[in-house]
């Protein structure tokens, strides 16, 4: 038999038969070694062949990922965990108010997608919070993201008309919804699909941050077509697996300006006559970009705490 993982729990996972019928599954110890270097070898979005062992059906192989993402594992005795598997588009749930999103997190989230090939749109969600200040923010941003290819939409989760250009989007994909908790994923999918009716969560008034509600990445098939996963809060995000010498590939503006600085190996940080430097003080690569480039070249690999601190 073949699925697809709609929520990994540990042991056990839900998963979505060719024929409709939703089964609960373990795994194979052989897979848990294989998978040592992450948290969780299989994740939501995998596509996995099974099979019955005595009154058990258990997973047997993942059938090969065209995509997948990461994120450091709170659990130091691990590397990465995986969020979702086989991503056609991520969908990134920016809030410039109640909470508050740092820039640095965006970055490093679009970096992430980035070196995994996934192609990113922006929500701002909550406008209709926004006073001045955010608005003002909110047209800053989208000229920065836009510029550099990322679509972005400024949307109230709850207003079923400002999200039906996401719902043709989504018809006959595979997409994931991300962001910071309290950003209001939840939210979305349910007026995405009213009956799914998926708990959501407060905002902690005492630090403006979303309490948890989604503890692992679960995937919904919508009425309307397509399947959405649904990811836990995310209040930092680690890049793994990355050499810092290609994180100037995954910011496009820096990727366009390969093989214009004097050196060919320039990493954009004290090398003279570096085009990228220069793009940033001519204002044609945005100030915040290169200080979240910065921030990744210059930090502590063997730091466990991720930083995204600054907006």
């Amino acid at each position: 038999m073949r699925g697809i993982v709609l929520k990994s729990t540990g042991r056990w996972y839900n998963i979505l038969l060719e024929s409709k019928e939703i089964i609960q599954a373990s795994i194979k110890g052989k897979l848990r070694i294989e998978g040592l270097k992450t948290t969780n070898p299989v994740a939501a979005g995998d596509e996995v062949e099974i099979e019955q062992e005595g009154s058990d059906l258990t997973i047997k192989s993942i059938v090969p990922r065209k995509n997948y993402i990461v994120r450091k594992a709170t659990n130091l005795s691990k590397q990465m965990q995986i969020i979702a598997s086989n991503v056609d588009r991520a969908y990134l749930l920016v809030t410039l108010k109640s909470p508050v999103t740092q820039i640095a997190f965006i970055d490093r989230f679009l970096v992430a997608a980035e070196s995994f090939r996934i192609p990113t749109t922006l929500l701002f969600n909550k406008v209709d919070l926004f006073g001045p200040k955010e608005h003002n923010l909110l047209n800053e941003l989208t000229e920065i993201y836009s510029k550099i290819g990322y679509p972005c939409h400024p949307i109230s989760a709850e207003n079923q008309e400002n999200i039906d250009f996401l719902r043709t989007e989504i018809q006959g994909k595979q997409v994931m919804i991300s962001g910071n908790s309290g950003v209001g994923k939840t939210t979305l999918v349910n007026t995405l699909d009213p009956t799914l009716n998926l708990r959501t969560g407060e905002i902690s008034t005492a630090h403006e941050q979303g309490k948890h509600t989604t503890t692992f990445a679960e995937m919904h098939a919508l009425q309307t077509g397509g399947y959405i996963i649904d990811t836990p809060g995310i209040r930092a995000f680690g890049l793994v697996d990355l050499d810092k010498e290609h994180y100037k590939d995954y910011f496009p503006e820096m990727r366009e300006l390969i093989g214009e600085c004097r050196f060919h190996n320039c990493k954009h940080l004290n090398e003279p006559h570096c085009a990228v430097k220069q793009a940033v003080e001519n204002g044609e690569i945005a100030e915040s970009r290169f200080q979240s480039y910065l921030q990744l070249m210059l930090e502590d690999e063997n730091d466990p705490y991720r930083r995204n601190e600054f907006l």
